[in-house]
């Protein structure tokens, strides 16, 4: 099994006649946007689920905490990939 490894890395892109085209940066892109488009939607969800456990807690303080905790961890969750977002669009579409 380690003869494998250690065949193999050895090898580069230059040893394979791989060459990089302008379609690295938009599958990668693409993959990405895909990635972000699933953590919106489940940052959605449970956004929607903590409003839903804040509406049937009946003032009960412990329900009441961990519905405005859930509401709070989906938002800062949603501005992390939102944030990701623009920085890999950034990065990837060369504005630097």
């Amino acid at each position: 099994m380690w003869r494998i490894f250690s065949t193999l890395k050895g090898i580069s892109a230059k040893d394979i006649n791989y060459q990089s085209s302008a379609n690295d940066s938009s599958i990668i892109q693409n993959i990405l946007n895909t990635a972000y488009i699933w953590a919106g939607v489940v940052a959605v969800i449970v956004i929607i689920v903590a409003g839903f456990m804040y509406t049937i807690s009946q003032d009960d303080p412990s329900q009441v905490s961990r519905a405005k905790n859930t509401l709070l961890g989906a938002i800062i969750g949603l501005a992390v990939v939102l944030f990701a977002f623009v920085i890999t669009n950034t990065v990837l579409n060369g504005v630097f």
